[in-house]
């Protein structure tokens, strides 16, 4: 059964794990309906018990992902992160790429060091300076946006 008690700590744990299940209200298999023990919110919970009833109970993958709420390609992706990494493979990661792939950080230092020699000078302006010395296509919102962080690292 889905829970609204807003001084909620589970959910608070939830949300702050990345394992809030963003549609509890599509998990329709009859045991999330009937205890309390099991919670829909509960995105680890609600893929471990899906493979289980795929592995254990025999129920068809697309019956199971069905009841869970899930699509079939999501079935797969969880019985390969729970096969490699076990229970903690089904807690949700990043997936994709974790930082910026072509402003790097000798690129950054770049546009840095050149902001220190010239304060004025713009993302827009560093755009051909990078493609010249370095061969990278970039946007000067990429730009602009590393520039950012690289500030707010700093404070």
């Amino acid at each position: 059964m889905a829970k609204t008690n807003r001084a909620d700590p589970k959910l608070d744990a939830l949300r702050r794990t990345g394992s809030l299940n963003a549609h509890p209200q599509a998990v329709t298999d009859p045991v999330f309906r009937s205890n309390d023990f099991f919670d829909a919110r509960d995105m680890v919970q609600v893929k471990y018990e899906m493979l289980r009833r795929v592995r254990v109970d025999r129920h068809s993958v697309s019956a199971a992902a069905a009841e869970f709420g899930l699509s079939r390609p999501s079935y797969y992706q969880a019985q390969a992160d729970f096969e490699r990494d076990g229970l903690p493979g089904l807690v949700a990661r990043k997936r994709g790429p974790q930082g910026a792939h072509k402003l790097t950080d000798q690129i950054l230092a770049f546009a840095l060091a050149a902001k220190v020699d010239d304060p004025a000078v713009t993302a827009a302006r560093l755009v051909p300076l990078i493609r010249e010395r370095f061969g990278v296509s970039l946007h000067s919102r990429t730009i602009e946006r590393g520039l950012e962080r690289h500030r707010k690292k700093a404070r």
